[in-house]
């Protein structure tokens, strides 16, 4: 599996001929490491003088941000098998009207499905913004420029999840399906872009 390459291994796959892993995993991975970041400043922040107000909450912001990056983590592989479930409908036989009209069907199931997994991406890494916020607002401030990293990754994480929602719905017949999945698209846009203007601007950097 992707998740269980090395570092160096996974860049060098990347950059093949081979088509996964693509865009999809690697917004997965850049919300994987948002999580993470965000996690070593609350870690950063625990038993820290000065910081014994906030100690309890930065212990919890750690463990949900640790168990965020293990479902990100996870969603690196979940985006590779969504484009192989694609690819293997198109090598579906197609001799017969009957075995043409299962292959469409096939694809197009596909297509939602490769579709639905970088929303989720995006769906799960908008809930970090929160935490992330109380991490530059209250945590070491020595590490506050990790928490603002860790914004900038997750609105990066979505915007480039979000991309490939699109490049599936182009493939995509219902009508319905399209238009609601397009207009989670936008609002998920607009949310990532504007809560990574909101927590920058709580840094006096």
């Amino acid at each position: 599996m992707l998740k269980d390459l090395g570092l160096q291994a996974f860049i060098n796959q990347l950059e093949s001929s081979e088509p996964v892993p693509g865009g999809g995993s690697v917004a997965a991975l850049s919300s994987a490491l948002a999580s993470a970041l965000a996690a070593m400043v609350a870690n950063l922040t625990v038993g820290k003088k000065n910081y014994e107000d906030v100690s309890d909450k930065m212990v919890v912001l750690a463990s949900r941000m640790s168990a965020h990056k293990q479902v990100f983590v996870d969603m690196i592989d979940k985006d590779a098998n969504s484009f192989d479930s694609v690819m293997k409908a198109y090598k579906l036989p197609k001799d017969t009207e009957e075995e043409k009209a299962q292959r469409t069907l096939s694809i197009q199931e596909g297509m939602k499905y490769a579709a639905s997994v970088p929303l989720e991406v995006a769906e799960k890494t908008a809930q970090l913004f929160d935490d992330i916020a109380e991490l530059v607002e209250l945590g070491n401030k020595n590490a506050q420029t990790d928490a603002l990293v860790a914004a900038m990754m997750a609105r990066t994480a979505i915007l480039s999840a979000l991309y490939n929602v699109k490049i599936n719905l182009g493939s995509i017949k219902d009508e319905a399906y399209v238009e609601d999945m397009k207009k989670r698209v936008a609002q998920l846009e607009s949310l990532a872009i504007s809560r990574e203007k909101e927590i920058l601007a709580l840094s006096d950097l």
